[in-house]
Order: structure tokens, then sequence, then C-alpha cells
């Protein structure tokens, strides 16, 4: 397991489904983020079960990321086109639609070795040889500035990437950092002592 946070994201080429249900042999990570935010997802296998769930409320998600400036991309150790066959699944069958964001291809293991969040196994309850659910933010820079991980039964909530990525992009326009549980249009703090006493005197009690 290694951490990202403050360092270039590792970038990756490899075969993908697009959000339009081009396949592709070729899908070039910096190419396609072209100095946008991104958010990068694994997640174990398709045809599961905690998984899909996990897609679907992507999706529902995508457009907002999307406005944001995201490019998003979803990645497991399956075939493009198993990606491909799971998109073309109705919902209703355990398959995910036509999502609209980007399915990569991870055959090789080796982009989740860069991300180090392949499985071993061991204690998990992860198979070993498979992606582990993990998230990334990553800046207009490259710059991953936010990843979690959650062990196999765990599934993520996908409201807490947007937040995320409003409080980084709130911290990055006016230079106040995010205190607990902030939300958009809350107040930020100033990184000061006086800042802090200013802010804990008007919020602690919310906390």
């Amino acid at each position: 397991m290694s951490i990202l946070v403050g360092q270039k994201a590792p970038s990756f080429e490899t075969q993908a489904v697009l959000p339009s249900g081009e396949i592709v042999e070729n899908y070039n990570f910096k190419e396609a983020r072209g100095g946008k935010y991104a958010v990068v997802f694994f997640y174990p296998m398709d045809f599961t079960f905690v998984c899909p769930s996990e897609i679907l409320a992507m999706a529902a998600r995508t457009q907002q990321l999307n406005d944001m400036g995201c490019e998003v991309v979803g990645i497991s150790v399956d075939s493009h086109w198993t990606h491909n066959a799971w998109r073309n699944t109705d919902v209703n069958a355990g398959g995910i639609g036509p999502v609209p964001f980007t399915l990569a291809a991870d055959m090789t293991r080796k982009i989740s070795k860069k991300y180090g969040v392949l499985s071993k196994g061991g204690d998990s309850y992860y198979p070993a040889g498979v992606s582990m659910r993990g998230t990334f933010i990553i800046d207009q820079s490259g710059i991953v500035r936010h990843q979690v991980i959650n062990d196999e039964p765990i599934g993520r909530n996908m409201d807490e990437v947007v937040r995320i990525v409003e409080a980084l992009q709130f911290f990055e326009e006016n230079g106040q950092v995010c205190p607990a549980g902030w939300n958009k249009g809350d107040d930020g703090m100033t990184n000061t002592p006086e800042g802090v006493a200013s802010y804990l005197s008007d919020n602690a009690s919310k906390l």
C-alpha cells in the first residue's frame, strides 16, 4: 500500500470503454485528463455485488463532477470486453447500463500496482489479484489530493467524492481551509491561530 497524496498521479495507457460506448485500445489518462481535475476509482470486478451499486452511484453524480471540470475513470482488472458486456447488460439483470464515464481495463494489474491498490489477499476480504475499493482525487496539476481505500464489503459514499472536490476547489479559490464536516456553502477557516479562534467561536457547537 502506498500514500500518493501530494505526489504526481501515476500515468497509464490501456484499453477502455468510453462514455460513448466506443471501445479503444489506447486510452491515455494524461491526455484524457488534459489539465482537468480527475476522479479515479478502482473496484474489484465486473458482474459482482457491491461494485454495481458503486458504479451506478458514481454514474448518478458524473454530470455534477463533469460540470466541476472532472474526468471520471473507473478501473478494475477486467478486460475492456467484459466492461462492454457489463455496460450492455440491463440494470435489472445485474448490469450497469451505459454509464457516462470511462471504464478502463487493468488486465496486467500494472495500474493497480502503480496506485497501490492491488490486493494481496491476507486478512482483508479481497481475494488476491483484484483491485481494492480505492478512490483518488487529482488536481489540475496532476497531483493527488485525496485517497481512500475501503475493505471489500464496504461500499463508498459517492457524495463524499463530490464533497471532496468541492472542498479542494473552495480552498484553491479562497485560500481558506475546510474544517471538519465542511459542505459547499459553509464558512471556511483562515489557517492562523486567530482564524481558528474566530471559526470555533461561531461553529464549535455545530461540529
